[in-house]
């Protein structure tokens, strides 16, 4: 017969292992996705001068002109814009059947590696320390129990 307490360390340890592996999906497939991104931007590469429009937390606001006199001005940003600054001028590189996908030239998914190989690291020791101390838990609980039961 299990006791509530139990159920509950049973129930954490599913928890925390559940967050665990969600993160760690979500941190592949945002390194696929960069990956696919860069295939399509150089299976149809494009290049051109953007100006830096803005800079927020999340995106990077460019605007450049592609061959045919068309501005452009990516809604999701520019991909890879570390260290841009509003009013920067720099050189990217785009899928010219769709504008919309750019990069700032020479950088690629590899610069992806770091921050989501951090995240699933801190992920996993964070985890990995919560589910050593549920087995603590678990471990005390099982043998007050077994002295309990024994008396």
């Amino acid at each position: 017969m299990t006791t509530r307490h139990e159920r509950r360390l049973r129930i954490g340890r599913r928890v925390v292992l559940v967050v665990a592996v969600l993160i760690s999906v979500l941190c592949v497939g945002l390194l696929l996705a960069a990956i696919r991104n860069d295939s399509a931007i150089t299976g149809h590469l494009g290049v051109a001068n953007a100006e830096v429009d803005s800079v927020s937390f999340d995106r990077t606001i460019i605007r450049y002109e592609t061959p045919d006199g068309i501005v452009h001005i990516p809604a999701n940003g520019v991909l890879y814009p570390r260290g841009l600054a509003a009013g920067d001028l720099v050189r990217i590189e785009y899928d010219t059947t769709n504008p919309e996908l750019a990069r700032v030239a020479g950088r690629t998914a590899t610069l992806t590696l770091l921050p989501l190989g951090t995240t699933m690291l801190g992920t996993w020791l964070v985890a990995g320390g919560l589910l050593w101390w549920i087995r603590q838990r678990t471990r005390t609980g099982v043998a007050a129990t077994s002295a309990s039961s024994g008396a």
